[in-house]
């Protein structure tokens, strides 16, 4: 089958019915070779005697999931993109331009270009299913909508709600999208083609063949108010100013649409100049952002997030067991968690602890987080009772033996821990796999605890277990890998992005952040405020908090914990200061006892930092004599260091992209950066292991380069 046959008409009478099923593809996307196969068939549909087009796509839940983010990438120049965003325009114009009207009738994913094709159509009509979701994303990729997304969604929807979410590359369901008035009909997915097929007919009918303008019209007072050419100013004032709050200017893209939505908004589109002119300021703000680094690094972090779904976390055709029924040992918050994440993508949950009030904890937990969707308006009653259904617990292990894997989050103790599993595994079936949550104890050596290690699997979520996307399947040195597969499996079942990792202090994610934690400790102690170094890290790097605030959200007392065991495994890479121990001395816990370097009110919200913490560990006003230069490279060049060592000598894991993809999702380290070691190769190996020797000089031998990492610095290699 060719490319033709990807786009094709199916002639019903009077009606086009345009088919999109792009051939050897999951997805219907916007590539070079499909928009000239587009452009044929509108120019086809010209010179024909139909009299109305209904965009359908033969995708299960994909109407078109936007253009092809390859090419994007491979493109480097300003003249390399120009002739692709002026054939795109050209293409979705004619689309507008057509002699018929046109019907987009949307199931699934309608995305990017997929939005902008569906905007330059004259009706929508979308389904109510929680597949469908219409929205443009590109900020996210470090880009603005180029196919005239930022001219065409403003006159359609209005300013502040296209604001809302290009800015944000939100996309929204089919309900939100009517009430926007983005589309124009909401059916349910089994009536959306006949529903469409109807729509054509009774225009056809009533003889209402003329093109559609549809131009947003405010309903009321207030709505024209916000429209009117005196507020306008300002609400392009608020946007940038929370814009600018919210990226401290790390992503360009919302700015640049800022400036675009501003310049076209007064430009009237609808005519063929004034749509030129609007369409020639998009195409030349694109250009200035899709040539910039932070674009190409979204773009990468993107495919690496991709690139997972592909995955099976093995080498070799390895079969994962289906997981339809999981245990989970200890309920409190993380087990209500975890029942939460998987319970919500249809896995029932059994849910087990030794007394009733953490079972209460668990389901008060999962409860609350299902309840503040229904608040939102995106569940409704009846998916709130079924998905609270699918989560029952008990003390005893009533129901174990029908579960196909089980995950342990109980007490970060080895011999309860290793009691527990045995038991466990007494009372399940021979193959069921059990994993645990540890996020620092030996997963080979709790694994003796089982009587058949082989299924036996480390599986770290992080906290909150909702919000962190990332989970580490840690492999033990017996542990097989039908047991890493299907715990990976299951990660990307419950919405996660799994990453295998080799048994080791700290794994991947803690391994590296906590030097990162244990330096800002160091900072402290030499005289640097800690609201100083905090805003250094997040305003000026751009991690989304600082290292104090994360001890506190981690909790200070884990914090030091974690420290010392570092210490005891890692020797002088990891030397504790003084002021650590003296932590361990107050009663400072963090966020969970609203005091820690932070002050915190009953709903967790920072009331500034405790400034009584500098005389109660004895130390004096903060000087802040150090540059934020120094203060920032030492805790970032040290995580570099240690990636060097776990990805090349230790071999905790196996390639640069799974250090980044654990670093942005495991702690949130800016993505705009690209991820830690492609970050190292902007920066050089060479220029990092000179610093690092020079602060191993004035501060110590925790700074010493690791051995990969000196000897890359020989050659300046790069990571990738």
């Amino acid at each position: 089958m060719s490319i033709q046959e990807s786009i094709r008409i199916v002639p019903k009478g009077d009606i086009a019915l345009v088919e999109w099923d792009l051939v050897g593809e999951k997805v219907n996307k916007l590539s070079t070779p499909v928009m000239t196969r587009f452009r044929e068939v509108l120019e086809e549909l010209n010179r024909s005697n139909f009299k109305v087009a209904i965009m359908v796509s033969r995708k299960s839940s994909i109407f078109i999931a936007g253009a092809d983010i390859e090419e994007i990438k491979s493109l480097k120049t300003r003249e390399a993109f120009m002739p692709s965003l002026k054939a795109a325009h050209e293409v979705f114009n004619l689309l507008e331009d057509l002699k018929m009207p046109v019907i987009a009738a949307i199931h699934g994913a309608c995305l990017g270009g997929g939005c902008e094709m569906i905007l330059a159509c004259d009706y929508r009509i979308a389904t109510e299913d929680g597949a469908t979701r219409i929205g443009l994303p590109e900020t996210k990729l470090g880009i603005i909508p180029g196919f005239g997304g930022c001219v065409r969604l403003p006159r359609t929807i209005g300013l502040q709600a296209s604001l809302d979410i290009i800015l944000q590359g939100k996309s929204v369901d089919g309900v939100k999208a009517f009430k926007l008035g983005l589309v124009d009909q909401v059916v349910h997915p089994s009536i959306l083609e006949g529903q469409a097929m109807k729509f054509a007919e009774e225009l056809i009918k009533e003889g209402r063949l003329a093109k559609r303008k549809k131009l947003y019209k405010p309903k009321t007072i207030a709505a024209k108010l916000m429209e009117s050419s005196l507020v306008r100013p300002k609400i392009f004032s608020e946007a940038r100013k929370m814009t600018l709050k919210a990226t401290n200017g790390h992503y360009p893209a919302p700015l640049k649409a800022i400036d675009v939505i501003k310049k076209t908004y007064g430009i009237d589109s609808t005519t063929a100049s004034g749509r030129e002119k609007a369409l020639a300021i998009e195409v030349d703000h694109f250009c200035d952002v899709a040539v910039t680094d932070v674009s190409k690094n979204l773009i990468n972090v993107f495919f690496m997030m991709e690139g997972v779904k592909k995955k099976t976390g093995v080498s070799g055709d390895v079969k994962p067991h289906p997981v339809k029924r999981i245990g989970v040992l200890g309920a409190g918050t993380m087990g209500g968690g975890v029942a939460y994440v998987a319970a919500d993508k249809g896995i029932e949950v059994r849910l087990k602890d030794i007394n009733n009030g953490a079972l209460a904890i668990g389901f008060a937990h999962a409860r609350d987080l299902w309840d503040k969707l229904v608040k939102k308006k995106k569940l409704n009653s009846y998916d709130f009772t079924r998905k609270m259904s699918l989560i029952t617990g008990g003390l005893d292990f009533a129901g174990f033996g029908t579960l196909d894997v089980v995950i342990e989050a109980i007490v970060e103790d080895m011999k309860i821990k290793q009691k527990v599993i045995a038991e466990t595994a007494g009372k399940c079936k021979p193959d069921c796999i059990i994993a645990t949550n540890t996020s620092s104890l030996s997963v080979s050596e709790m694994s003796k605890g089982h009587p058949h290690p082989e299924n036996f699997v480390g599986m770290h979520f992080f906290n909150p277990v909702h919000k962190m996307p990332l989970v580490e399947v840690i492999r033990g040195e017996k542990t097989s890998d039908v047991a890493v597969a299907t715990i990976f499996d299951l990660a990307k079942k419950m919405g996660k992005l799994p990453v295998v990792v080799k048994d080791g202090p700290g794994f991947l994610v803690n391994r590296l952040l906590v030097p990162y934690l244990i330096e800002a400790a160091w900072l402290l102690e030499e005289g640097m405020s800690i609201e100083k170094v905090d805003k250094m890290y997040k305003e000026e790097f751009g991690m989304p908090m600082g290292p104090f605030a994360l001890m506190d959200e981690v909790g200070i007392d884990v914090s030091i914990k974690v420290a010392k065991i570092f210490h005891e495994s890692l020797g002088d890479r990891i030397m504790i200061p003084p002021v650590m121990m003296k932590l361990k001395e107050t009663d400072r816990l963090g966020k969970k006892n609203k005091k820690g370097f932070y002050l915190y009110d009953d709903r967790g919200k920072s009331l500034g930092v405790d400034e009584k913490v500098y005389s109660e560990l004895g130390l004096g006003e903060p000087t802040n004599k150090l540059s934020s230069k120094e203060c920032i490279n030492r805790g970032v060049y040290n995580m570099i260091s240690e990636a060097a060592l776990i990805l090349f000598e230790e071999r905790i894991v196996e390639t640069p992209e799974e250090v980044d993809l654990g670093m942005i999702t495991g702690t949130g380290f800016p993505p705009f950066r690209g991820g830690l070691l492609r970050y190292a190769d902007t920066v050089g190996t060479q220029a990092i292991a000179d610093e690092l020797e020079v602060y191993a000089t004035q501060y110590g031998i925790r700074f010493k380069p690791s051995t990969p990492l000196r000897n890359m610095a020989k050659t300046n290699r790069t990571f990738y």
